[in-house]
């Protein structure tokens, strides 16, 4: 292959300089700083002059450096997929760099101004894109794998299929199937949650999800390959919620998913006469009213979520950690039962009752998801025969009382508690998180206890016991009570319950009946 350009320092040209962490200078003022003294050498190995900064003008050939040594023309094609039609490729294997050719100046310009502020990568290294000198590529047509994968990126953006013997070198950038992987999964991840995330990039067709690995994957399905292209590239390495629910995305070998059963676990939304099989019916997202508000597609989700009732709202900027909950019976109420009931749903740092209306508190969760996780579910609930209410306050903190000044035990700080559900990275306990319900999920049952010393202990916590299930292990149970409001309460008095031996009883909300 030749490729025919003039002046050989043009395409060390680019629009930003890049700082030492990759990211580009966009302030001319800070070039002096860590900018200015890079060599574009020191990042692709290419010379060791030093970094010229100022920019070229937009073209639509693209020049794109530092990539990984096992990089091919297809993924690199893949790059430009979203934003338009390729038209040429020029790879340089020694230098790590190539040059791509889009087939208007629009969408070059496009592709450059989205890759400012999404770090494209290729193998999961970061590369970097700018304009190159260059108009256009004359590049030999006679390389026929290079026109074979052209071709079939072609085929593939005007709706066709690929001819058979380019389909494995095209796989990565043409499959409508992406594969997902959640790591660091502290809030549960439903596929409705899913759907909204990436209805946002084109029309989603199938998901089938799965535990593999102990991790949480799903596979996904698009109507368009063009649109998984655009969501892998967008979603990649993005967190559902604030610094958790990671999501890793790469093609799946699968062209097509076949999908039995729509319930909690798969999906084929061409055909909603499926039936559920042995699943259960899939959550139902009240997502119309909430989508009216300005979300990006993440925190849409993570609102379909919320409506759902299991997930917590992503933190929308400026939101509080800090819960005002108000109607309680403060003849009833402390701080140690605000901190427990509110703990099923997060860390709670501390809590104040209010000195001149005490049936009204602040409770500071450890951050604004588990305030709003908690609000969710704790609102609307009845506490000590009364039904609180439970806002998110516009304090930022709970503030404790002034040395030496006596508030009749009103606050209380919780921030090293050892009884902190959520302390733990990864913890299960994330993964069970439930509305109140009657049933409470009772573990670390020391071997010694019967169903009856059970049933006596939460009789005596003030309700009915109306049916009792011991786990195979009998380490753990499932006990009904005959109200959501005993049940709340007999949480409040049991948890941590020292059934002797050191051994304390952990209670939590649970999803089954028995």
């Amino acid at each position: 292959m030749t490729f025919v350009a003039s002046g050989t320092n043009a395409e060390r040209r680019r629009p930003y300089p890049f700082n030492q962490s990759g990211f580009p200078c966009t302030d001319r003022r800070k070039v002096t700083n860590d900018c200015a003294g890079l060599s574009d050498g020191a990042s692709n190995g290419s010379d060791s002059k030093k970094l010229r900064v100022e920019e070229a003008p937009p073209s639509r050939v693209l020049h794109i450096r530092k990539l990984p040594n096992e990089a091919s023309e297809t993924e690199v094609i893949a790059l430009g997929l979203p934003f338009g039609k390729v038209t040429n490729i020029l790879t340089l294997k020694g230098k790590n760099q190539a040059f791509l050719e889009m087939g208007t100046e629009e969408a070059a310009i496009t592709m450059v101004n989205y890759y400012t502020t999404v770090n494209p990568h290729i193998r999961n290294v970061p590369v970097f894109i700018q304009y190159s000198n260059h108009k256009e590529l004359k590049t030999d047509a006679g390389n026929q794998r290079t026109q074979a994968v052209l071709q079939a990126v072609s085929a593939v953006q005007s709706g066709g299929s690929p001819s058979s013997d380019v389909q494995e070198a095209l796989a990565a950038a043409s499959s409508p199937v992406l594969r997902i992987i959640i790591d660091n999964m502290f809030y549960p991840v439903t596929l409705d949650v899913l759907q909204q995330i990436f209805s946002k990039f084109g029309t989603v067709m199938k998901i089938i999800t799965f535990t593999k690995n102990n991790q949480f994957q799903a596979l996904l399905q698009f109507s368009d390959p063009v649109n998984a292209q655009q969501a892998k590239l967008a979603l990649d390495g993005q967190n559902i919620y604030n610094s958790c629910c990671t999501l890793r995305i790469d093609f799946s070998k699968l062209v097509n998913l076949n999908v039995k059963y729509n319930n909690d676990k798969s999906r084929d939304y061409t055909r909603p006469e499926l039936p559920a099989g042995d699943g259960q019916p899939s959550l139902d997202s009240t997502v119309a009213a909430i989508m009216i508000v300005s979300l990006n597609p993440l925190s849409a989700a993570a609102a379909a979520a919320a409506a759902a009732g299991r997930v917590a709202l992503a933190g929308q900027a400026g939101s509080s950690g800090v819960l005002l909950v108000s109607n309680l019976n403060e003849e009833m109420v402390a701080p140690q039962s605000l901190f427990t009931l509110f703990g099923v749903y997060g860390d709670v740092q501390r809590v104040k009752i209010l000195y001149n209306k005490k049936d009204s508190a602040l409770i500071q969760m450890s951050d604004a998801n588990q305030a709003q996780l908690a609000m969710s579910h704790v609102n609307g609930q009845k506490m000590y025969g009364k039904i609180i209410r439970v806002t998110l306050s516009k304090h930022q903190t709970v503030a404790l009382p002034r040395d030496g000044l006596d508030d009749q035990g009103l606050t209380k700080d919780f921030a090293n508690s050892p009884l902190h559900r959520f302390k733990k990275p990864g913890s299960k306990n994330f993964q069970n998180i439930f509305p109140p319900s009657a049933t409470l999920h009772l573990s670390n049952v020391p071997q010694d206890v019967t169903e009856e010393d059970l049933r006596l202990l939460f009789s005596n916590a003030g309700g009915t016991v109306k049916a009792f299930k011991f786990f195979q292990d009998r380490k753990m149970a499932l006990l009904q009570m005959s109200t959501v409001e005993e049940a709340i309460q007999a949480l409040i008095d049991l948890h941590n319950y020292n059934m002797g031996g050191n051994q304390h009883l952990r209670v939590s909300f649970s999803k089954s009946t028995i």
